[in-house]
């Protein structure tokens, strides 16, 4: 390893040498371009600094050098095919320069000391892009684009033919420092004082691409902040750099906690498990050396047949920063193979490597300019170039166009994909070229031993021998074509011409040769035939053009029938000349349209203009006849233009804009990243032949996937677990996040209503009042489809002969567990019980004017959050036993609280209950209906197993009895809590096993019974004339030893 330090390397100044702040080697490895802050970039000869020792070196050192700058240039980049230069400074400017052929024109500047040009460098392009100082810039491996950035936070990306600008970039928050492209040519990345480094995802541009071609190019794929999370903000430049090989990504100024580092980013994952530590100061510059590297020499015997090495290669990168200190590593070590302390008297810019990986360059913000050059085999033992293509070839490097995450993994599949398909392709041209001894086709749905597998409760025939569900042992006899006779009657076919004469008409080719209509047919797959593998559908029906279902006279011409002249099939019939009808080329045609009443003239629409409003609904749903006789029936959605779901805040819009303080770029942050579910219905009137409806999802404003289907959508619901969509004619259908149908379509007896889901529970109520609850992940349902019936009063509204309004739905959901909970606009709340087939009513208006303890402000209430119904927030993660129902007693209860009380519905209630107290005989009615209500809560709880609300509701209730004095009630509840342990069991009924109260258990509603016991015990202990009771229990319980012990 050799220092080469020439005294002629500098950009010299009057009192000082520049400071100098980026170098670069061209691709043929003879020359060395520099930049300062003399605002000169400089062109030296490689050769001559590495041969600065000769004294009898005669040739020329500094080769040109250009001032088009007006500032302090910061950056220098070679193009890969040499053809151009570039250069960055704070003066906004990109400069592109280019060698001319032809020599230089003047010996030297007049007025200055500058040896005389060896070679005419001239200026091609100024490129005006950045509103700051352009910091670094970089070239794609097949010189097709170049990408500048600079401290306006903006990368620009810029043709690499014509150098116009085709697209800008503003997703960084700070200053942009760093640039580096991937050798395959498929990324390029980003580092940026917002302690980030962005990927952006592109495909080559054609050499005449504009701004307009490159909307979808230049995408952002992956954002990395790990490694960077309190990087200091202090380095000139975050020059990264992207392995030879492509696996990896070098970052400087990255932190491994305090402790400066080099994070090196895995490929694909675009993780960071590896980080260089050392440095004791920022790194601002690492850079990968361009070659591969052998641990041993490269030699016959360590090479395969395809002349690729069988030895683990490695890579080798340096890196330097404000420390000073230029340290090389290997990938193969976990210790750097060179540190250099005190390189430089300042802090280090840039570095280069040449071509042939043997010489790296170090410039630094002292002025100095040193070479390093290294020995063959210091470094490793040096791979060729087709090493290097060999390890890109995973990664797809020439291949245009690929749209999946190129890691090995997906790139191994598709080429086990297309061996496939081409083993195909060439079985199907052999068949075609007759090598049917030598490559049988293969059965479609049988074995080839010669003998059939016939299909269940199918009687096999002796003409099955040759179907399709297995190969015939002999040669089989020729079929006979059931459209033979009709071809033949086709080619004999009588036409009269003009002047009276019968001819036969010609007969198309392709038809004589199918025989079938080239209109969508509905053909069973297995009746096509069995020689040629057909992976093609068997229809195609092109939805772009217009399709008209009816026939030219419309609706009555379908019914009735055209009127037309039939063609005469026998020769010695005579016909009679018909009078020619007018030509359309005689007069104007009018355009017709199939209307109600047939063929109608077309109106002309006015054309849209301005701001057209989006229609609030575009129709009614078509009504299933079956609703005319149905007990319930409920209102049908109208279908509306566009229909939103979003998965993090359910229906959409939530319009909250007004936050303080960072809640706002928290939710701008959570909006970028949720997904919306839209469905888009055609605006067509419902007699003529509309359009599919299409489905969406959509994160950032990209689509994720999309879908078609035949109806209109009413209804959509979705969460992280399947999105659903409820069409007009009472299908339902799922999908799974990426965009697969799940389920087939689940057709119902009437349009959806209510969809609503829950992690895997999806939940239907239908305009017959049917209630449908699926489980998606288990493909079960927890009971049959439930009535709605019960719960809207059927029994006392169908009394009379005229159909009566009932109370209406105004939610429904479901709980963690599947149960359905329903509101209505009487303020009742309802659930259905699957283990016992019935509704029960949680919450109704007669606790609201009632009951003591509605609305009670106890603080433990107050705290639930109704987390068991509503949109599931949660997007990972799973529901623990805690949060099952949470919440959804008070929701129920808020419920009732808005619909009855808050609206005025509770007046004669209330007047019913002031009477009732005067009344002799109700003086305990108030406290009857308290501790009822309490009973009510505590029931619900248990049923819907909420466990915090269970807890916090016996606990009242249990007050509620001691304070009332309530002895048989307190005793029946201490015992049932206790699980019956202190009671004798039974002779009989040994199988029958209890629930809820009467379970044996240890644990009744998540609790602990013998916890739960004791602090119940512990509530009624103050109530003096219950302590004969509570005492007894206390003792079973021990806790009277324990208050001894203390």
């Amino acid at each position: 390893m050799k220092f080469i330090k020439p005294s002629f390397l500098k950009h010299s100044g009057e009192q000082k040498d520049f400071e100098v702040y980026s170098c670069h080697v061209s691709p043929d490895g003879s020359r060395l371009a520099t930049a300062a802050g003399d605002g000169h970039v400089r062109i030296w000869s490689i050769d001559a600094i590495l041969q600065a020792g000769d004294e009898n070196y005669s040739k020329p050192k500094q080769l040109c050098h250009m001032s088009y700058h007006s500032g302090t240039i910061h950056t220098v980049r070679f193009a890969p095919n040499g053809r151009w230069l570039a250069s960055g400074a704070d003066d906004k400017i990109i400069c592109i320069y280019h060698l001319d052929t032809n020599p230089p024109s003047h010996s030297a500047s007049f007025g200055t000391n500058e040896p005389p040009p060896a070679e005419n460098w001239k200026i091609l392009r100024r490129l005006i892009g950045h509103e700051n100082d352009v910091q670094d810039l970089g070239w794609s491996y097949d010189s097709s684009i170049m990408v500048s950035v600079g401290l306006d936070s903006k990368i620009v990306v810029w043709s690499g033919h014509t150098f116009e600008k085709l697209k800008t970039l503003s997703v960084h928050q700070s200053h942009v420092k760093g640039i580096t492209f991937d050798p395959a040519n498929k990324y390029f990345a980003t580092a940026s004082d917002d302690r980030t480094i962005k990927l952006f995802r592109f495909t080559s541009p054609a050499p005449n691409a504009t701004a307009y071609d490159s909307i979808n190019n230049f995408v952002l794929e992956h954002t990395i902040v790990a490694p960077f999370t309190s990087s200091p903000l202090t380095t000139y430049f975050r020059r990264c750099s992207w392995s030879p090989d492509g696996n990896h990504i070098a970052a400087a100024n990255a932190v491994n906690g305090p402790v400066s580092s080099v994070a090196i980013i895995n490929r694909g994952g675009w993780d960071s498990d590896i980080n260089l530590i050392g440095h004791e100061g920022p790194t601002e510059v690492c850079t990968f050396n361009p070659r591969l590297f052998s641990k041993s020499e490269i030699s016959p015997e360590t090479t395969d047949n395809s002349g690729y090495s069988t030895q683990a290669l490695v890579t080798v990168i340096a890196c330097a920063g404000q420390d000073k200190t230029l340290s090389i590593w290997n990938t193969s070590s976990s210790r750097p193979l060179i540190v250099c302390q005190d390189l430089a008297g300042k802090s280090i810019s840039d570095l280069a490597w040449t071509p042939d990986g043997l010489v790296i360059f170090s410039t630094s913000l002292d002025g100095g300019i040193i070479a390093i050059q290294f020995e063959r085999g210091e470094l490793g033992y040096i791979a060729p170039w087709s090493e290097n293509d060999k390890a890109l070839q995973k990664f797809g490097v020439g291949r245009r166009g690929v749209g999946v995450v190129e890691d090995v993994a997906g790139l191994r599949l598709e080429e086990k994909s297309k061996a496939g398909e081409l083993r195909g392709a060439e079985g199907r041209m052999g068949a075609l070229m007759g090598d049917a001894g030598s490559n049988p086709p293969p059965a479609l749905n049988g074995n080839g031993n010669g003998t059939s597998t016939p299909m269940a409760g199918v009687t096999a025939t002796a003409a099955a021998a040759s179907a399709t569900n297995g190969t015939a042992a002999s040669s089989p006899a020729p079929a006979v074509d059931p459209n033979a006779a009709k071809l033949e009657a086709m080619k004999q076919r009588v036409t009269i011409t003009k002047e009276g004469k019968k001819r036969i008409a010609p007969l198309l080719v392709s038809s004589s040769g199918t025989g079938l209509s080239s209109l969508p047919q509905s053909q069973l797959v297995a009746a096509s035939s069995n020689n040629v593998q057909n992976d093609a559908p068997q229809s195609i029906l092109d939805l772009s053009k217009p399709y008209d279902g009816l026939p030219r006279g419309g609706l009555a011409a379908m019914l009735l029938g055209n009127k037309r002249k039939a063609v005469a099939m026998d020769e010695d019939e005579e016909v009679q000349p018909v009078p020619k009808r007018p030509q359309l080329g005689s007069g104007p045609v009018q355009i017709m349209v199939n209307g109600v009443n047939g063929v109608e003239p077309a109106i002309p629409v006015p054309p849209a203009t301005g701001v057209v409003p989006t229609p609030e609904f575009i129709r009614p749903a078509v009504i299933n006849p079956v609703m005319s006789v149905s007990q319930v029936r409920l209102a049908v959605p109208k279908i509306r233009t566009h229909i939103l779901r979003s998965l993090d805040r359910g229906t959409l819009p939530p319009s909250n804009s007004g936050t303080n303080g960072t809640n706002g770029v928290d939710e701008s942050v959570k909006a970028t990243e949720d997904v919306i579910f839209e469905a888009q219905n055609p605006t067509t009137i419902p007699s003529q032949v509309r359009d599919p409806s299409r489905i969406s999802a959509t994160k950032r404003g990209v689509t994720l996937w999309q879908d078609y289907l035949p109806r209109a959508v009413i209804l959509v619901t979705g969460n992280k677990n399947f999105w659903s969509a409820a069409c007009e004619d009472g299908s339902i259908y799922t999908w799974t996040p990426a965009g697969r149908r799940i389920l087939n379509a689940l057709v119902l007896e009437s349009q959806p209503v209510i969809i609503e889901c829950r992690e895997w529970w999806l939940l239907c109520i239908t305009a017959a009042g049917m209630c449908y609850v699926w489980n998606i992940k288990t493909l079960s349902s927890p009971h049959p489809p439930v009535s709605l019936a019960p719960v809207l009063e059927i029994a006392m509204h169908s009394l009379g002969t005229h159909t009566t309004s009932a109370p209406g739905v105004t939610s429904a959901h479901l709980n963690s567990t599947g149960h359905i909970i329903v509101t209505l606009s009487n303020g009742d709340g309802y659930l259905y019980s699957p283990n016992m087939f019935v509704w029960q009513r949680l919450s109704e208006a007669w606790w609201a004017v009632g009951s003591q303890y509605w609305n009670s402000n106890d603080s433990s209430i107050s705290s639930l959050q109704s987390t068991g119904v509503g949109p599931d927030s949660r997007r990972n993660g799973q529901v623990s036993a805690s949060n099952v129902s949470a919440g959804i007693i008070p929701h129920l209860e808020r419920h009732t609280t808005n619909e009855v009380l808050l609206k005025g519905r509770a007046y004669t209630l209330q007047r019913l209950v002031k009477t009732l107290l005067s009344k002799e005989g109700f003086e305990s009615f108030e406290s009857g209906v308290s501790i009822a209500h309490l009973e009510n809560r505590v029931a619900a709880a248990l049923q819907l197993g909420a466990k915090e609300e269970f807890r916090i509701y016996l606990f009242m209730y249990a007050k509620r009895l001691g304070a009332e004095g309530l002895k048989n009630k307190v005793e029946e509840l201490l015992r049932s809590i206790l699980g019956g342990i202190l009671q004798e069991k039974p002779e009989g009924d040994v199988n029958e096993k209890g629930e809820g109260w009467m379970s044996e258990d240890e644990q009744i509603c998540g609790w602990d019974r013998k916890e739960l016991l004791k602090e119940v015990v512990l509530i009624l202990g103050k109530f003096r004339d219950l302590q004969r009771l509570t005492v007894q229990y206390a003792r079973v319980l021990g806790m009277d030893d324990e208050e001894n012990e203390v």
